[in-house]
């Protein structure tokens, strides 16, 4: 697909079919977060991809956001490998995750596959939820699959504001 046809007609799925996403599909997003840029090219993100009906129904616990997807990726940092900000006050780890996220989530659509950015859950309960080691944050969750019948964008999802309103040319 065209890049701008792939921004312009991807939507927040909030309605799969349970469908699990695998194989080309599978791989062909996960090389899109590889392929990410990141702070200092550190590449410190990890992903889990969660499939299996048990670490599914954890997530379930913690989110009421999974909308039957069939995958779904956790994207995740450990605290102590972040890059930080000149003044400390920041690091990367948030930003890097979200930038890997963007990519996988545009592969996504491009291989035919619908996603939803999750960020309603507490990272630390899904930490531990998951089992993921002490260090890591979680920082967001990705739905992964298939549009069930009938799931259609959001009613607003085509409003967007001008370019007035969002730049400014210093």
């Amino acid at each position: 697909m065209e890049f701008n046809e792939v921004i312009r007609n991807r939507f927040s799925c909030r309605k799969f079919d349970g469908r699990p996403v695998a194989g080309e599909a599978l791989e062909a997003i996960l090389n899109a977060g590889r392929l990410a840029p990141t702070a200092k090219n550190l590449q410190i993100h990890h992903i889990y991809v969660v499939q299996s009906p048990e670490a599914l129904a954890k997530l379930d616990t913690i989110t009421p956001c999974r909308y039957n997807a069939g995958t779904v990726l956790v994207v995740a940092f450990p605290r102590d490998q972040v890059f930080t900000y000149p003044g400390g006050k920041g690091n990367s780890g948030a930003e890097d995750a979200s930038i890997v996220a963007t990519h996988m989530m545009l592969s996504a659509a491009n291989e035919g596959v619908d996603s939803c950015w999750l960020n309603y859950f507490d990272p630390a309960v899904a930490a531990a939820a998951l089992g993921l080691p002490e260090n890591e944050e979680v920082a967001l969750l990705l739905d992964l699959g298939y549009a069930a019948e009938g799931a259609l964008p959001s009613p607003n999802h085509d409003s967007r504001k001008s370019l007035s309103e969002t730049v400014t040319y210093l």
